[in-house]
């Protein structure tokens, strides 16, 4: 087997790049939901020490010291941008895992020429083409693939490609005995702790311990991630994306939330993502669950936090009854009097639309005409902008006040039409 493992940049930070260059070589943030904490950094927000997830409040003398640019988290550029990424890689492999929104796997056994020339030419190939920087780990398995990106992106003489087969075993055990265990893939906040605990502290370390002790102690996972790192591969790559059993939609608000008319325009409008997800998946939802909170880091207010679980007449994708059921449950939590600061919804029990139970009673002519409503809907919408339609109590195409804040978001450069970037030929 032979995997790479091809990562973009600090992702949200270079997509903002691509479409304001004079950000290059400076200290650029993105922040999360209302503007509140760094969801991404930067090399050189990353130098001065700032950690992630700092509330960007906290930061604001440092950002005046140091210049550091902040931009409101624009999600819709960066999915795009990780559509068009993954599109490019797709024509580099037979195979390939989609891991997350700004990495992928590759499959590249039997491929015969120089693989570290080869990842060059797909680094070269992104950053012409979409204009993000990557860099490339390769290895016999996933774990190694991974620890091979660590060091591309750590090492700036190996120029973004790092294949571990092409390096002598001694060179390797040095390079991992330099590299803390915490960066092993899998290997989070308590597991390196417990394995400091029995003096295992390096990559090297954990390479060469006994598995089958790794296993009594921890678990078969950790004890699959030793064979891994000694180039047995335990971990497949996953071609098809494992379904959610859940689909969650929800936000904080811009403001405070008193009256049921907004909650219910907020609900309203999570149930349509939501139910567009659930469809894209092919599946089906049992029930909804519906919960509301007000701030609790503001101890001075009334504090209230509940949430309900609605069971659905049948299992469906239907935006429309998924609201109803969702208003049904928010009309029983609701309280008048309480400043609410977040409403969200939970889609639960999913399962594939191919076994949607039907009996004698069964009305097969409205299931059809309910779900061509639905597909013409979902094709609107991808065409001409989320929320082009939906349900009228969603505030559809509105601007409310409790909407989320992003003061500095930047324009919807690939997915609308007003926002294009426009050239300048001088």
């Amino acid at each position: 087997m032979k995997f790479a493992l091809v990562d973009v940049n600090n992702c949200y930070v270079s997509c903002e790049r691509v479409f304001d260059p004079s950000l290059e070589g400076k200290p650029v943030v993105v922040l999360s939901n209302n503007d509140g904490c760094v969801v991404a950094r930067s090399a050189e927000v990353k130098a001065l020490g700032i950690p992630m997830g700092e509330p960007w409040f906290k930061l604001k003398h440092l950002a005046k010291r140091h210049g550091i640019v902040a931009s409101s988290s624009n999600y819709a550029l960066y999915a795009d941008m990780s559509n068009r990424f993954m599109s490019i890689l797709s024509s580099f492999a037979p195979s390939l895992e989609i891991y997350s929104i700004d990495e992928c796997f590759l499959d590249l056994s039997g491929f015969s020429q120089d693989l570290t020339e080869y990842a060059r030419e797909i680094r070269e190939k992104v950053r012409q083409w979409v204009g993000l920087p990557v860099c490339i780990g390769i290895a016999p398995t996933k774990t190694l693939a991974k620890m091979a990106n660590h060091v591309a992106k750590k090492r700036p003489e190996w120029n973004g490609v790092c294949d571990l087969s092409s390096l002598s075993p001694c060179f390797q055990e040095k390079l991992f005995s330099g590299i803390d265990v915490g960066e092993v893939w899998g290997v989070g906040r308590r597991l390196k702790e417990g394995l400091g605990g029995m003096g295992i502290r390096t990559v090297l370390d954990l390479k060469n311990s006994d598995p089958a002790r790794i296993r009594k102690r921890f678990s078969v996972v950790l004890e699959r991630t030793v064979a891994e790192l000694n180039g047995i591969s335990c971990i497949d790559l996953e071609e098809a994306a494992v379904q959610r059993q859940q689909i969650q939609s929800s936000r904080s608000f811009g403001m405070p939330v008193k009256s049921f008319e907004e909650l219910s325009e907020s609900v309203t409008l999570h149930v349509s993502r939501a139910a567009e997800k659930l469809r894209h998946q092919g599946s089906i939802a049992e029930g909804i669950q519906v919960h509301i909170r007000t701030n609790p880091f503001r101890p001075e207010d009334p504090q209230y936090s509940q949430g309900i679980t609605m069971p659905l007449a049948g299992s469906t994708d239907d935006t429309m009854a998924l609201t109803k059921a969702a208003l049904s449950g928010l009309r029983k939590i609701y309280k008048a009097g309480h400043a609410y600061a977040k409403a969200g919804i939970v889609l639960v029990e999913l399962s594939p639309k191919s076994l949607q139970p039907v009996d004698l009673f069964t009305d097969i002519g409205q299931i059809e005409r309910r779900s061509t409503l639905m597909k013409t809907m979902d094709e609107i919408n991808l065409r001409y902008g989320r929320n082009t339609l939906g349900p009228g109590i969603s505030g559809i195409g509105a601007r409310r006040p409790w909407s989320m804040k992003r003061g500095n978001k930047t324009p919807a450069y690939t997915t609308d039409w007003k926002e294009v970037p426009i050239a300048h030929a001088r």
